[in-house]
Protein backbone atom coordinates (compact mmCIF):
# COMPACT_ATOMS: atom_id res chain seq x y z
CA UNK A 1 0.00 0.00 0.00
CA UNK A 2 1.11 3.79 -0.83
CA UNK A 3 2.30 6.27 1.57
CA UNK A 4 0.22 8.65 2.51
CA UNK A 5 1.36 12.08 2.61
CA UNK A 6 -0.99 15.51 2.87
CA UNK A 7 0.09 18.86 1.65
CA UNK A 8 -1.20 21.49 3.31
CA UNK A 9 -0.06 24.75 1.07
CA UNK A 10 -1.93 27.73 0.06
CA UNK A 11 0.52 28.26 -2.99
CA UNK A 12 -1.36 26.67 -5.89
CA UNK A 13 1.83 26.27 -7.83
CA UNK A 14 3.51 24.52 -5.48
CA UNK A 15 0.56 22.62 -4.00
CA UNK A 16 0.25 21.40 -7.74
CA UNK A 17 4.43 20.60 -7.84
CA UNK A 18 4.54 18.85 -4.57
CA UNK A 19 1.47 16.45 -5.70
CA UNK A 20 3.21 15.64 -9.25
CA UNK A 21 6.43 15.32 -8.03
CA UNK A 22 4.97 12.77 -4.98
CA UNK A 23 2.56 11.07 -7.11
CA UNK A 24 5.19 9.89 -9.33
CA UNK A 25 7.96 8.44 -6.91
CA UNK A 26 4.20 6.06 -6.06
CA UNK A 27 3.04 8.42 -3.20
CA UNK A 28 -0.77 8.40 -2.38
CA UNK A 29 -1.24 12.28 -2.04
CA UNK A 30 -4.60 14.54 -0.37
CA UNK A 31 -4.18 18.27 -0.95
CA UNK A 32 -5.49 21.55 1.08
CA UNK A 33 -5.30 24.64 0.26
CA UNK A 34 -5.83 26.46 3.31
CA UNK A 35 -5.50 25.92 7.19
CA UNK A 36 -8.97 24.99 7.96
CA UNK A 37 -9.43 22.22 5.14
CA UNK A 38 -5.71 21.27 6.12
CA UNK A 39 -6.66 20.76 9.63
CA UNK A 40 -10.24 18.63 8.85
CA UNK A 41 -8.09 16.40 6.73
CA UNK A 42 -5.14 16.23 9.43
CA UNK A 43 -7.27 16.11 12.17
CA UNK A 44 -8.68 12.79 10.43
CA UNK A 45 -5.18 10.90 10.41
CA UNK A 46 -3.82 8.18 8.72
CA UNK A 47 -0.97 9.79 7.05
CA UNK A 48 2.68 9.11 6.89
CA UNK A 49 3.87 12.43 6.43
CA UNK A 50 2.52 15.57 6.49
CA UNK A 51 3.94 18.84 4.59
CA UNK A 52 2.46 21.86 6.39
CA UNK A 53 2.96 25.38 5.40
CA UNK A 54 3.38 28.30 8.43
CA UNK A 55 1.50 30.62 6.29
CA UNK A 56 -1.27 29.83 5.23
CA UNK A 57 -4.99 31.40 4.89
CA UNK A 58 -8.15 31.10 7.85
CA UNK A 59 -5.30 29.36 9.82
CA UNK A 60 -1.21 29.80 10.05
CA UNK A 61 0.58 26.23 10.44
CA UNK A 62 0.95 26.85 13.97
CA UNK A 63 -2.22 27.06 14.90
CA UNK A 64 -3.04 24.14 13.58
CA UNK A 65 -0.18 22.13 15.42
CA UNK A 66 -1.28 24.18 18.23
CA UNK A 67 -5.45 22.19 17.51
CA UNK A 68 -3.21 18.76 17.00
CA UNK A 69 -1.85 19.09 20.28
CA UNK A 70 -4.75 19.76 22.24
CA UNK A 71 -6.90 17.12 19.90
CA UNK A 72 -5.34 14.37 18.60
CA UNK A 73 -6.01 13.06 15.79
CA UNK A 74 -8.41 10.36 14.63
CA UNK A 75 -5.54 7.86 13.85
CA UNK A 76 -2.33 8.89 14.43
CA UNK A 77 -0.01 10.59 11.60
CA UNK A 78 3.76 10.31 10.64
CA UNK A 79 5.71 13.16 11.08
CA UNK A 80 4.55 17.01 10.64
CA UNK A 81 7.07 18.91 8.63
CA UNK A 82 6.54 21.94 7.98
CA UNK A 83 7.28 24.70 5.04
CA UNK A 84 8.44 27.72 5.02
CA UNK A 85 10.08 30.98 3.15
CA UNK A 86 10.78 32.33 6.70
CA UNK A 87 14.11 32.94 7.63
CA UNK A 88 12.51 33.49 11.70
CA UNK A 89 14.34 31.05 13.65
CA UNK A 90 11.51 32.09 16.68
CA UNK A 91 8.21 30.73 14.67
CA UNK A 92 10.00 27.28 13.41
CA UNK A 93 10.99 26.78 17.08
CA UNK A 94 7.79 27.48 17.88
CA UNK A 95 6.96 24.63 14.99
CA UNK A 96 9.36 22.23 16.98
CA UNK A 97 7.63 22.65 20.49
CA UNK A 98 4.42 22.07 19.00
CA UNK A 99 5.54 18.65 17.64
CA UNK A 100 6.95 18.99 14.12
CA UNK A 101 9.52 16.67 13.16
CA UNK A 102 11.68 19.26 11.03
CA UNK A 103 11.20 21.71 8.22
CA UNK A 104 11.62 22.77 4.56
CA UNK A 105 12.81 25.94 3.59
CA UNK A 106 10.66 26.25 0.22
CA UNK A 107 13.03 28.75 -1.47
CA UNK A 108 15.89 26.93 -1.31
CA UNK A 109 15.05 23.33 -2.05
CA UNK A 110 14.63 22.37 -5.94
CA UNK A 111 12.35 19.49 -6.38
CA UNK A 112 14.88 16.62 -5.92
CA UNK A 113 15.95 18.09 -2.70
CA UNK A 114 12.30 17.69 -1.51
CA UNK A 115 11.86 14.53 -2.51
CA UNK A 116 14.83 13.18 -0.69
CA UNK A 117 14.01 15.22 2.26
CA UNK A 118 10.70 13.24 2.15
CA UNK A 119 12.18 9.96 1.81
CA UNK A 120 14.13 10.78 5.26
CA UNK A 121 11.22 12.12 7.12
CA UNK A 122 9.72 8.71 6.18
CA UNK A 123 12.04 6.29 6.56
CA UNK A 124 12.18 7.79 10.46
CA UNK A 125 8.33 7.13 10.89
CA UNK A 126 6.51 7.55 13.82
CA UNK A 127 9.33 7.30 16.16
CA UNK A 128 8.11 7.77 20.30
CA UNK A 129 8.30 10.98 21.78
Amino acid sequence: MAQRILVIEDDQFLRELYDELLREEGYEVDLAGDGEEGLAKVSKGGYDLVLLDIMLPKMDGLEILRQLRDKPPEKPNGPVVLLTNLGQDSIIKEGFNLGAAGYLIKSAMNPDQVLSEVKVFLSKGNLPK
